[in-house]
């Protein structure tokens, strides 16, 4: 008896009993997904009145109106996000509908990519020193980097990301983070079938941007590294929305915020129909910046668009409430994101330069 006090006591206080002692939440694993520019418009409303049938928007008029449009916002939002507005909206929370009050927004000022991805990955702006989106590796340590320096988690943390900027953002030379971005192709000696095909159909399909490929790829490739390398934490980062959006082309900014919500909803059917990841992996899904609201406007973003750090966010999980939509004032931003997600797999996070928890996300 005296022994097994000793014991209980030993485990309480020693560094790995305080670890294990302060692990209370459910979350075992972690998915980060982010939604390039997507607008909170959009993602709360539906599709938008002023470019729905908008000629100078959309190659065919009337193409999206019989998918997206009704005269009621909340049923425009379903048809737009099935997903997001089925099971996120039963089973989790999404944050930043301001009809409400409610409010996420960037805490950069800058209001564009890099700048908004280093926030959300490393916890903090860093606005003097994060101010393009050259490709220079990122100094600071994303919460990537942080987990994979840790016993449990290094070799379990994978990223994939559609815009080639990912590497330098997540610092994949000093982190040791694997980063598939941009064209990379899925590597190694034990390549699967659906890995040889991706690759194959990515040297053939270029898409229409220079540095950023089509989200199907990113998607196709992020899905067969969770299903083969069954890591504890991925992100995954789709960037289509962003690029079509910037070309002006609202038809397709739709279809592929449509198709995104898709991708989303095959990546959590997979993970709770995996008895490894069932019940114990939490969602984040968000975005790194927003956008105008005029028919010119939309197609821009940062510190000169009054509206470029308006922002969404959303979580589903174990140790989530199942509050749905959001609707109390407050103000959030995606700095809390690393924070949270370290507080959900029960470690504190090592920044104090990092945004607070976002206490509501967690039961």
């Amino acid at each position: 008896m005296v022994k097994n006090f000793y014991l209980l006591v030993f485990c309480l206080i020693s560094p790995w009993g305080i670890a294990h002692a302060q692990k209370v939440t459910k979350t075992e694993n972690v998915i980060l997904i982010t939604f390039d520019g997507l607008r909170w418009q959009e993602l709360f409303k539906g599709a938008d009145s002023l470019m729905v049938d908008d000629t100078g928007l959309i190659d065919t008029p009337g193409s999206l109106l019989a998918d997206y449009w009704h005269t009621d916002s909340k049923k425009r939002r379903e048809m737009l996000f099935p997903f997001f507005w089925s099971t996120i909206a039963a089973e989790g929370q999404l944050y930043g509908n301001r009809l409400f009050g409610n409010k996420v927004d960037n805490s950069n000022k800058m209001w564009f990519s890099y700048p908004g991805y280093n926030e959300v990955l490393s916890g903090f702006a860093d606005d003097e020193r994060i101010n393009s989106n050259s490709k220079i590796n990122n100094p600071n340590v994303t919460f990537l980097e942080y987990l994979n320096q840790m016993p449990e988690y290094n070799g379990k943390v994978m990223a994939f990301g559609s815009w080639d900027v990912f590497p330098y953002i997540i610092n994949e030379e000093r982190s040791g983070v694997p980063v598939n971005a941009g064209f990379d192709l899925a590597e190694g000696d034990d390549l699967t079938d659906v890995e040889r095909t991706v690759n194959r159909i990515q040297q053939e399909i270029r898409g229409p941007w220079g540095g950023v490929r089509l989200d199907p790829f990113t998607h196709h490739f992020a899905m067969e590294g969770l299903k083969k390398h069954r890591p504890k934490v991925m992100y995954i980062a789709y960037g289509e929305t962003d690029d079509w959006a910037h070309g002006g082309k609202y038809d397709q900014y739709i279809w592929s915020a449509h198709q995104t919500d898709a991708y989303i909803k095959e990546i959590w059917d997979w993970v709770q129909s995996d008895s490894e990841y069932k019940d114990k992996t939490t969602l984040i899904i968000s975005t790194d910046h927003g956008r105008g609201i005029t028919k010119t406007s939309w197609k821009d973003h940062g510190a000169s668009v009054p509206e470029g750090g308006e922002i969404w966010m959303m979580a589903i999980g174990p140790d989530t409430p199942a509050s749905g939509e959001m609707k109390i004032e407050g103000q959030w931003n995606s700095a809390q994101i690393a924070r949270t997600l370290f507080k959900l797999l029960g470690l504190e996070y090592p920044d104090n330069k990092a945004g607070s928890v976002i206490d509501d996300m967690i039961q």
